[in-house]
């Protein structure tokens, strides 16, 4: 049988864009180049002890089959009690809490539920990469509103201004008629943290248009500045029963591959994010889940030295950059700092972060990853901070030769 002249492509138009992601692209580099690993946001350390050994304990001792569609019981019961604490909002454990596999699977569980394809979703831009394959995957329309980066002249070292929307940007998005907009704060890749001003003004939009709010939230105990506290949206006048707040134990407590996230919702859109989570992944190990039920009793101890190490390692690693000559956006939150090679003569960042991993066995991300509109990224670099600190170090000490 003669094959056809021109076969159609294997893999499906919506994700042929999308390639393979970039953080899998620069670590297989980096893997090559024996580099240290400054891109991927995962630490090189495993969290606090007394969680890995209550989910090793309960892995001989409880069951090991399917857990509950929404989750253990006990650890949503952990979660609404958290959520409840933190934002004031009463929770019921059964009817508003659905544990996902990380946020990872919470992101498209919440899109796909509440959205019909066709319909805009707006998102903030630089974005973590699902939340754009999320809204495609789903068959609805991307609308992107641009974070831009703070007015500096080039070679002025640390910017402590904040990356910040267009109002008119944001008001023209929201008349375009969207189903939902997806809020990440506090914010990868930029580390921003967006203040109650900027999220009011999100929650009257949201009124006004009837639009429903996705928050991915897992970075919000990992911020550094007091002044710039992390601000549930969920919590403003009008928005408990419209938004769906998404969150992770990874990040929280050093344990990604753990992949123990959540969704915390009123009971009709956790309606929504159920009736796709079933059908994504169903449920996650229960196990894990009782790891972090008993991590979240005793998160406070947990959070305040990682906390402490994070900050330490982002002072040091934006002081080391500055001093190589870049131009670095200064991050109140998260595992990142923003780096700015223009000063470097730099204008490509794919080509840098490639020659960075080959020369100097340093890996980095290439921040124009994170844009729909790719040219506005096209000078910045994302670091990973998230790391020992004698991983920090050794990068900093294999860049100061040469950076470029």
């Amino acid at each position: 049988m003669s094959q056809p002249a021109s076969p159609r492509p294997r893999i499906a138009d919506r994700l042929a864009p999308f390639g393979t992601n970039i953080f899998t692209t620069i670590t297989a580099l980096a893997n090559q180049h024996q580099a240290v690993n400054l891109s991927q946001g995962f630490p090189d350390f495993d969290g606090p002890e007394f969680i890995r050994q209550t989910a090793a304990e309960a892995l001989l001792r409880e069951p090991n089959q399917y857990a509950p569609m929404p989750g253990v019981p006990a650890l949503r019961r952990a979660i609404a009690e958290r959520f409840t604490r933190d934002t004031g909002l009463p929770v019921d454990a059964d009817a508003s809490v659905t544990v996902t596999c990380g946020c990872t699977e919470a992101l498209p569980a919440a899109v796909f539920g509440t959205c019909n394809p066709g319909d805009g979703v707006i998102l903030f831009e630089p974005f973590f990469d699902i939340h754009r394959s999320s809204i495609v995957m789903a068959g609805c329309r991307p609308i992107p509103v641009t974070l831009h980066r703070p007015q500096h002249a080039a070679g002025v070292g640390i910017v402590r201004e904040p990356f910040r929307f267009d109002e008119a940007q944001l008001r023209a998005a929201f008349a375009s008629g969207p189903r939902a907009i997806l809020v990440n704060t506090p914010h990868n890749p930029t580390g921003k943290v967006f203040t109650r001003e900027e999220l009011q003004l999100i929650a009257d939009l949201c009124i006004a248009h009837d639009v429903i709010a996705i928050c991915d939230d897992v970075y919000e105990r990992l911020t550094f500045d007091p002044v710039l506290p992390h601000v549930h949206l969920a919590t403003l006048p009008g928005m408990a029963e419209r938004t769906i707040t998404l969150s992770s134990a990874g990040k929280t407590f050093s344990l990604t591959g753990w992949k123990i996230g959540w969704a915390v919702a009123p009971p009709e859109l956790t309606r929504s994010v159920r009736a796709a989570h079933q059908f994504l992944t169903f449920s996650v190990a229960p196990a894990l889940q009782i790891g972090i039920a008993a991590a979240l009793a005793r998160e406070a101890e947990c959070v305040s030295p990682l906390v402490a190490t994070l900050r330490a390692n982002r002072d040091l690693l934006a002081d080391a950059l500055v001093k190589l000559g870049c131009d670095i956006y200064f991050p109140p939150s998260g595992y990142f700092v923003m780096a700015d090679i223009a000063p470097l003569g730099e204008s490509d960042d794919f080509e840098f972060v490639q020659r960075l991993i080959a020369t100097r066995k340093v890996a980095a991300i290439p921040a124009s990853a994170f844009y729909h509109t790719r040219h506005l990224g096209r000078t910045l670099v994302r670091f990973a901070f998230c790391k020992r600190p004698e991983t920090v170090a050794e990068g900093i000490r294999r860049m100061a030769a040469s950076i470029g």
